[in-house]
């Protein structure tokens, strides 16, 4: 398949000066309905023209760029013109994509996403640099050190934030209800995680916090359930701030749950790409009551557990709009050196709705904490969202300490702390409700 690709690339200037002789020849076909000449034609038509204009900014471009240089980004305009998470990788970006996937790395402990068109913080991984620094969910990434992250892709965001572990970096971030931008310093580090927390509340309700989808987090949340089972009565999963990771481990955490039903399908073009994934009651350990607790940094696996468990009514959903990143990437090699990175499919919940830019909306919503609006506050619109930002790139006088901020907005993770978060706190009674159901 590879050489395949690499010929098709080859084929292009071969085909250019002989394509308006095949196109009369294919033009006597009947218009009403398209063969598969006509659409080859078609398509050749195409190349053509691509092949002319990449002669002429070869010839023309002040630049002076190279034919190589000139596909390369071709190619980076048309992956990124699909949607926000497609992408084409040169060899530094897959060399990246190698590293974050097969070793160690220096960073910040952040996952991104675009929203709106903006580089925007999905959620910080807990114990992290960045967690440490403040950078809270929802916050829009500005600049990265001295460059906009405007048109930057996420690649090439996630490039510029990694680096060795002990140097530093300053991000500049704009957050909903400041007035101005915030420049944070951050030290990298690397980025070592546990994924699954768990504590006993109340006396009998278990709480299970999962921060990200790793390969082991289905496994040790079974055995948390299974070594406190004789003495709970409930169960809290938190899934805030938590961005997603693998598929699989999102299905058998739902699986734990729930013993019947669709839990997720995906769908693409491709009738290869669509798969549905079933619940089974060999797995499943648990019917206590259970509620979810999710906020906008809750994101594609962690949408997939709390959607599938709302839609399939095994349990109550309770804290704010998750983030709404609910389709399928494949990396696919095109050399030794490079690849792209291509959207191919959408998940799809139990009752068939689908988590791409619209989340999932709790049956409790629950503002985390304290939340003042005044009219000289940020709030940002989506119309005049771009426009508004490239001016806050030059408000560099009016910047502020993120540690004045974020001094009162830390994730809640200590039990004196719990009693200060409301959402664990509207939880909480929530379970107790049900638990007293439940024994009648």
């Amino acid at each position: 398949m590879k050489n395949t690709k690499m010929m098709v690339v080859g084929f292009v200037s071969a085909v250019a000066v002989s394509v308006v002789l095949s196109t009369s020849l294919f033009a006597k076909n009947s218009a009403s309905e398209p063969t598969e000449a006509s659409v080859e034609a078609s398509r050749l038509q195409s190349l053509a023209k691509f092949t002319k204009v990449l002669g002429i900014v070869e010839q023309y471009n002040v630049d002076g760029l190279t034919v190589d240089q000139l596909i390369d980004k071709s190619l980076q305009g048309m992956l990124s013109n699909l949607d926000a998470h497609s992408t084409y990788m040169d060899k530094k970006s897959y060399d990246n994509l190698k590293t974050q996937t097969d070793g160690e790395f220096g960073g910040l402990g952040i996952t991104v996403g675009m929203r709106d068109n903006t580089l925007t913080v999905i959620a910080p991984i807990e114990g992290t640099p960045a967690d440490k620094a403040g950078i809270k969910a929802g916050d829009i990434i500005l600049k990265i050190n001295d460059k906009s992250t405007l048109s930057m892709t996420i690649d090439d965001a996630v490039g510029l934030m990694r680096g060795a572990p002990k140097t530093p970096i300053d991000i500049t971030i704009v957050r909903k209800g400041v007035a101005d931008p915030i420049k944070v310093h951050i030290i990298r580090d690397i980025i070592t995680v546990e994924s699954v927390y768990t504590r006993t509340i109340s006396g009998n309700i278990l709480y299970i916090r999962v921060t990200s989808f790793d390969k082991k987090v289905a496994a040790d949340v079974k055995k948390a359930i299974k070594k406190h089972a004789s003495k709970s009565k409930g169960i809290i999963l938190d899934l805030r701030n938590n961005p997603g990771g693998l598929l699989d481990q999102a299905v058998d955490l739902t699986d734990l749950f729930v013993d019947e039903g669709i839990i997720v399908s995906q769908k693409g073009r491709n009738k290869a790409d669509d798969i549905t994934y079933k619940a089974t009651k060999s797995n499943t350990i648990t019917a206590l009551p259970l509620v979810v607790l999710v906020n906008e940094g809750s994101a594609s696996a962690s949408e997939i557990v709390s959607g599938a468990l709302q839609d399939l009514k095994r349990a109550v959903i309770v804290g704010e709009k998750t983030f709404g990143k609910g389709s399928v990437q494949v990396v696919m090699p095109i050399t030794e050196t490079e690849g792209i990175k291509l959207t191919v499919a959408r998940y799809y919940l139990p009752s068939g709705r689908t988590i791409q830019a619209v989340g999932v909306t709790p049956d409790i919503e629950v503002v985390a904490g304290e939340i003042k609006n005044h009219d000289k506050s940020f709030n940002i619109k989506e119309a005049d969202l771009k426009e508004h930002l490239t001016s806050e790139i030059e408000k560099e006088s009016g910047m502020i300490d993120v540690t004045e901020v974020n001094a009162t907005n830390k994730t809640i993770i200590t039990p004196e702390q719990m009693n200060k978060d409301i959402q664990l706190k509207e939880g909480v009674d929530i379970i107790k409700a049900l638990i007293i159901v439940k024994g009648k």
